[in-house]
């Protein structure tokens, strides 16, 4: 068993995942090969490392690694678990270090949301307090956008391609079937505490009577009467109201409107805002609704990537290799745009303690003082983000998404049962 870190990277997947994902572990992938450093991926995210669940990258072939950066979804699991402080939990944390120590990593780069982070600084402390010298970095992702220090989370550009590709034409077909009683759309987009997503469906407004006509976003307390009042309005004028709603829409004191449920930690499952919509709008007006809920649909369309997005998120994966290689430690790799037109951006860089566990909510300035569509600023920041094409080979009319068999790596440790995905 090694004593000491070895020149090994271990790469792990975090949270929700989006289209690019593995995109970002391409990028990874790529630029070890560059510097001649083997990888490791952990299956499953931070639980692959605790149940020393490890895989092995080397092995893949040029097909192989064009099949990762174009297939949704994370190619190694993902999770939604965190690890207790090191502090409050010592087994844990030596647990993370023993396998690490095992399997001579000295890299651990992790791929992951705001929560993530935090999460990439743990395992810092864990190594630290083993006294095991070990360089952690961090992989931006989330379709939510909520990222602090990067200009945008690789896999919000995509999704925010498809929702807006979604209400435009959406928005035709409701167009096309109004009737004397008035129709409404109703798109519920994520969005627990941020309403970028909400936000991106205005990109489908070309002209001032295009859909979506309202957008309702967590940063902006929901008024009803208001809200009534401009469904009222827009269906008048046009004989339909399309409406885009962020899941986690606040009444004015603060309450969500819509949720499902509680998990055993606390966690609260949103859905339903939509419907709750749809509802109150038919009792009160006695209009047709048709809800909408994308879903997973929204972070996961590998068909309609955009290459923006997709670039940005092979660019932060290869950058934190690079980085590591460079010394760089407790860092979490960046977009940075230098220029909105032409659009221009770079990969940068930010302190981990800066941003870990940090949101970043929509400029309410984003979006026209009506709440209706995007203004000149929102158009012009998110324009860029859903540019660009990629395409994804289909050979029988559907995308082609290969599933890549990957060697597992011999266990060197006793079987740990410490912690279970909740």
């Amino acid at each position: 068993m090694p004593d000491a870190p070895g020149s090994t990277l271990l790469y792990a997947q975090s949270g929700g995942v989006t289209a690019v994902i593995n995109a970002s572990a391409l990028g990874v992938i790529e630029a070890a090969r560059r510097h001649g450093r083997p990888v490791l991926a952990a299956r499953n995210g931070i639980l692959g490392v605790l149940g020393e669940d490890l895989l092995s990258l080397d092995g893949l072939g040029a097909e192989d690694l064009a099949a990762l950066g174009r297939s949704p979804g994370g190619a190694f699991g993902s999770c939604r678990f965190d690890l207790d402080p090191p502090a409050s939990n010592p087994a844990q944390a030596r647990r993370v270090v023993d396998v690490l120590r095992a399997h001579g990593v000295g890299v651990f780069l992790y791929n992951g949301g705001n929560g993530s982070m935090r999460t990439v600084l743990d395992v810092a402390e864990a190594a630290r307090l083993a006294g095991y010298p070990l360089q952690c970095l961090g992989i931006p992702k989330t379709v939510d956008n909520d990222l602090e220090g990067t200009d945008c989370s690789p896999g919000y550009g995509s999704s925010a391609r498809f929702l807006a590709t979604a209400m435009r034409e959406a928005g035709m077909d409701v167009a096309s079937m109004v009737g004397s009683r008035g129709r409404l759309f109703i798109m519920e987009v994520m969005g627990r505490n941020a309403g970028w997503l909400a936000a991106a469906t205005g990109l489908a407004r070309r002209q001032d009577d295009d859909p979506p006509h309202i957008i309702l976003v967590p940063e902006r307390p929901f008024d009803e009467a208001a809200f009534s009042a401009r469904v009222e309005h827009w269906v008048g004028r046009l004989g339909y109201c399309a409406v885009a709603v962020a899941e986690g829409l606040r009444c004015p004191d603060g309450r969500l409107l819509a949720e499902q449920e509680r998990d055993t930690l606390g966690h609260i499952q949103l859905g339903g805002v939509g419907a709750i919509l749809a509802h109150r709008l038919h009792r009160r007006f006695g209009y047709k609704a048709h809800v909408a809920v994308p879903d997973y649909l929204q972070r996961s369309p590998g068909h309609w990537v955009s290459g923006t997005d997709w670039a940005q998120a092979r660019a932060v994966g290869a950058a934190a290799v690079d980085l590591a290689v460079s010394g760089a430690d407790k860092v979490m790799t960046t977009v940075v745009r230098e220029s909105d037109a032409p659009y221009r951006w770079r990969v940068g860089s930010v302190a981990l303690a800066a941003v870990a566990d940090l949101e970043r909510r929509l400029p309410l300035e984003f979006l026209d003082p009506e709440g209706g569509g995007l203004s000149e600023a929102g158009r012009r920041y998110l324009a860029p983000l859903v540019a660009g094409k990629y395409t994804v080979p289909c050979p029988d009319g559907l995308p082609d998404y290969p599933v890549l068999r990957l060697p597992d790596v011999a266990k060197r440790l006793p079987a740990y049962g410490g912690d279970e995905q909740p």
